[in-house]
């Protein structure tokens, strides 16, 4: 298979920009009863393939997987059995999900050189977990569809650790049976897995604007922390101050944590998965003629951050890349030459 989809611990490229969401009060996986449990093929075993990957498995599933990184493989072991190849995972299963980062991925997975396609059944589910962007996934709906009748498209929001609590929630579009085909993996997987539409596409529709709405927080929580910085105030005050008023975000409680706490290289999520994902953003408000000014805003900023070589720190380095830390006063009151 195609290097191109390649995961590994200090790339995670399917970990989902939008992470630690707050735990729900899930319920702990169980296993499925009898004729539930499903033989799935697994591919794609990055920072959030592989716990997902795992408390599949824990919940009864037999689920054999792939990954390019040998250490994403063990890593899930012995819950989950290692395949040598995409197309060996794939083959005689019930389901094949499919963790990547991005479209190309997707398609060199399913039809690349090595790809899968010509190992599935009409009555394979494919479930599409990865955010790849509405245009992606239609076009590789359609493409497979000579080769199996059932297509989900499932992408994730929650985070490293409620992947690994199966305590995600994933947005569901596709048709009522395929949806229902899939559903003993999604209770494995979430604790909330609402069907938001019918057709594929829908899904990764949900995430681009549940992304929007990141994205933008995430950046303008960089930006009031670096003018509260620049400003000479004490940023932990700030956050504390402002996070318990209308200012108040997820993101802003979350990432501004960590700007607080400077340590971008403790990587949750990278900044490099928003460089994708407002590019899909933009991508999709354009097909639509919608504006979309904040979200190109927020586009220029991490790609700069990408250009200025800070791709693969934590997202939360947008604080840094606006000067945040660089003068005025941290966390603790001092200053940065302190």
């Amino acid at each position: 298979m195609s290097s191109d989809f390649t995961t590994s611990p200090s790339h995670p490229t399917d970990q989902t920009a939008d992470a630690t969401v707050p735990a729900s009060d899930a319920a702990p996986v169980t296993a499925p009863t009898g004729g539930d449990a499903l033989n799935v093929g697994w591919i794609g075993l990055g920072a959030m393939g592989g716990p997902m990957a795992r408390v599949t498995a824990q919940a009864g599933h037999r689920v054999t997987a792939f990954d390019m990184n040998p250490a994403s493989l063990e890593a899930v072991a012995p819950d989950v059995a290692a395949a040598p190849s995409a197309r060996d995972a794939a083959a005689g299963a019930d389901a094949v999900v499919i963790m990547v980062a991005t479209g190309p991925q997707l398609m060199s997975v399913l039809f690349g050189e090595t790809g899968i396609a010509d190992v599935l059944t009409r009555d394979t589910v494919v479930m599409v977990m990865a955010t790849v962007g509405p245009a992606a996934i239609e076009e590789a709906a359609a493409k497979l569809a000579p080769h199996t009748a059932r297509f989900v498209d499932a992408p994730v929001s929650g985070g490293v650790a409620r992947a690994g609590l199966g305590d995600l929630l994933v947005m569901v579009s596709g048709a009522d049976g395929d949806v229902a085909a899939a559903r003993p993996l999604l209770d494995a997987m979430a604790s909330n897995a609402p069907v938001v539409g019918s057709k594929v596409g829908d899904g990764q529709r949900f995430k681009v604007v549940n992304q929007l709405l990141c994205g933008v927080h995430i950046a303008a929580a960089g930006e009031a922390l670096a003018l509260a910085d620049s400003m000479g105030l004490d940023i932990a005050q700030v956050h504390e101050v402002l996070g318990a008023g209308a200012a108040q975000s997820f993101m802003f409680g979350d990432r501004g944590s960590r700007m607080v706490a400077g340590a971008f290289d403790d990587v949750r999520s990278a900044l490099d998965i928003f460089v994708k994902d407002m590019g899909l953003v933009n991508e999709a408000a354009g097909l639509v003629g919608q504006e979309a000014p904040l979200a190109g805003a927020a586009q220029a900023l991490y790609q700069r951050g990408h250009d200025e070589g800070m791709g693969r720190l934590d997202d939360s380095v947008v604080f840094r890349l606006l000067g945040g830390g660089t003068r005025g006063t941290r966390g603790d009151g001092a200053s940065p030459s302190a």
